[in-house]
């Protein structure tokens, strides 16, 4: 370690997209600034927030993160806000926490050497493109590789302030990805897991002149070709481009993990049309049913709005229907947060907050149920798990093809490598089990 380095403490708050953005920001510094990371706070002469603006509770925590940052730093160290929350509020940061030091938007990472060395640094412009910029090297894990695949989002759901911090989706161009994605296999990362808004409208848009005819189904297959990737995941795609080829590929490619994210947000028609999804419940149920009808062991994941504006007792019993016809083996569910910039926060007919907990105890409640059952079908069933973490507790951490989460006892040498793994104890959460000779 050089001398000069300097230490870089980076929290990241929300989804993988914001966790691959940390990667490419640890890497722009280390490259270009000398920056090493560092877990402990005090010792920090950067200390950056990766920040989410999807629900109201990240933003609140923002503040109060970079408020006890700020105490507890040492002298002449510098606070640095990044990501989808600086993107809306911009210098609005400045002057709710003015001893922030630069604030650098989700469209503009490339910029963060230049934001260090500048005071008061702002660049929130979602038209930047980096759909083409060429990040340095750094990585999380040695065995699993997160790859952006495009960035922005075209969609207009009214509940969702992404185009606004992201802007317009913009594909990656694919010997980009293919070429990022062979670099991580042979550093030993078997396990490629792609990202991007809504994944499956890949190739719908390329900069500037560039016209290419790719979708994503091809881009799955092309990164199938790679002969050290074993395994291939992705999210979120959208279920209205969920059409007949995606499935298929999606099905019959032995590379690509049989776990789809599907994300709901309601299962009522009518909610749908004012939330701008694309799709019926009809549409959903179809293209959720034929995935269980062609991949028997699927699992389906899920997202879910409860208490939308407008949201009658009705709409929420058909949210419910969908989650009894689905089985879904996982949900992401939240009560309605208004955001900024969004075209439901200004609707007249917002649910009462005791109605939506009341909603979202009641979903949750069944989803439980749901698990319950689905655990105990995976009681003495023995599956090939990818190892990929090493827990405190002992344990190892791996997840089956289908996407569950399996820990068991064994040595640190089976890191990186797929054991069979017969289920003993299995939770709603995580499976536990022994290793099959």
């Amino acid at each position: 370690m050089s001398d000069t380095s300097k230490k870089l403490y980076i929290e990241t708050l929300g989804c993988a997209m914001n966790v691959r953005d940390s990667e490419h920001i640890i890497a722009e510094l280390n490259t270009k600034d000398n920056y090493t990371l560092t877990e402990n706070l005090h010792e920090a002469d950067l200390i950056l927030v990766n920040t989410c603006s999807v629900r109201e509770k990240p933003v609140s925590k923002l503040f109060s993160e970079i408020g006890k940052h700020n105490l507890h730093k040492k002298e002449g160290a510098k606070i640095g806000v990044c990501g989808c929350t600086a993107s809306h509020l911009g210098k609005e940061i400045f002057r709710r926490a003015p001893y922030v030091s630069f604030v650098l938007g989700a469209r503009n990472v490339s910029k963060i050497s230049e934001a260090v060395k500048t005071e008061r640094f702002l660049s929130v412009d979602i038209d930047h493109d980096e759909s083409a910029y060429t990040f340095g090297e750094y990585r999380n894990s040695l065995y699993k590789a997160y790859v952006n695949i495009s960035i922005g989002c075209d969609k207009k759901c009214t509940y969702c302030i992404v185009p606004h911090t992201r802007g317009e989706e913009i594909s990656i161009p694919p010997e980009l990805i293919i070429q990022e994605a062979r670099k991580a296999a042979k550093n030993g990362a078997k396990e490629i897991f792609l990202l991007g808004q809504n994944v499956n409208s890949y190739g719908k848009r390329f900069s500037g002149m560039r016209e290419q005819k790719i979708d994503f189904s091809d881009l799955l297959n092309a990164i199938g070709e790679i002969p050290e990737v074993e395994r291939i995941r992705f999210t979120s795609p959208h279920p209205l481009h969920m059409d007949d080829k995606f499935l298929e590929t999606f099905a019959n490619n032995p590379k690509v993990c049989k776990s789809m994210h599907m994300p709901l947000q309601s299962g009522s028609s009518a909610v749908l049309e004012r939330m701008k999804r694309g799709y019926t419940k009809e549409w959903f149920l179809n293209r959720a049913l034929k995935l269980r009808a062609m991949i028997p062991d699927v699992s389906i994941s899920t997202d879910i709005i409860v208490a939308f504006p407008g949201e009658s007792e009705a709409d929420f019993e058909e949210t419910l229907d969908v989650m009894r016809q689905v089985q879904f083996e996982q949900i992401f569910a939240f009560k309605y947060s208004p955001r900024p910039l969004t075209k439901a926060a200004e609707f007249d007919d917002q649910i009462d907050a005791t109605i939506g907990s009341l909603r979202l105890d009641r979903l949750q409640s069944m989803q439980d149920d749901i698990l319950d059952v689905i655990a105990q079908s995976r009681r003495d069933k023995v599956y090939a798990v990818y190892i990929d973490e090493l827990r405190n507790n002992g344990f190892l951490a791996g997840r089956t093809d289908n996407n569950a989460l399996v820990q068991i006892t064994g040595d640190e040498s089976w890191l990186g490598q797929t054991i069979n793994i017969k289920i003993t104890n299995p939770k709603r959460l995580c499976l536990y089990g022994d290793s099959v000779i």
